[in-house]
């Protein structure tokens, strides 16, 4: 990258030390303009949150329970919830899903189809979470995981173990 060439030796022109064209650090000191600034993203390893790493334990305890009952009575997952009409909702299914994102699309400028990008294998990652559903003779709620955990840690709050 070529250098400000003022004065002598690559000083400016008060006597001054200038670094490479364009940037406002010192010589020498590596920088580029691409990175992100602000809190840097999430990093494997990092510490996470109570609330991922229960949601992870349910999710992959009850994938490995052999009792799956058992398990939901141990993890204290309520088998029921009140609805909406101050009916009783029943929990009768759990399910795990997961999902790769493989690609993008999205709306193109001035275009009548989608731009469409697929994902390099190193981008590919897999996606899970698990739903409790709960029914009653009127209705149907699906409780997603974070859901669930907001609801156990409630119970906790409220002295239920």
């Amino acid at each position: 990258m070529p250098t400000r060439d003022n004065g002598p030796n690559g000083t400016g022109p008060n006597g001054t030390e200038q670094g490479p064209l364009g940037h406002n650090h010192p010589p020498g000191q590596d920088h580029l303009h691409s990175h992100p600034h602000g809190e840097p993203p999430a990093v494997a390893g990092r510490a996470r949150d109570d609330d991922s790493l229960l949601a992870d334990a349910l999710m992959e305890g009850f994938d490995a329970a052999e009792d799956k009952a058992s398990f939901l009575r141990v993890a204290r997952i309520p088998s029921q919830l009140p609805g909406s009409n101050g009916e009783v909702l029943r929990l009768v299914d759990v399910e795990l899903r997961r999902a790769y994102q493989v690609a993008t699309a999205s709306p193109g400028f001035n275009a009548q189809d989608l731009v469409y990008l697929p994902f390099p294998a190193s981008l590919i990652r897999e996606r899970a979470t698990m739903v409790f559903v709960y029914v009653s003779l009127r209705g149907r709620r699906d409780v997603e995981l974070g859901e669930m955990v907001q609801i156990l840690k409630e119970g906790e709050e409220r002295g239920e173990r």
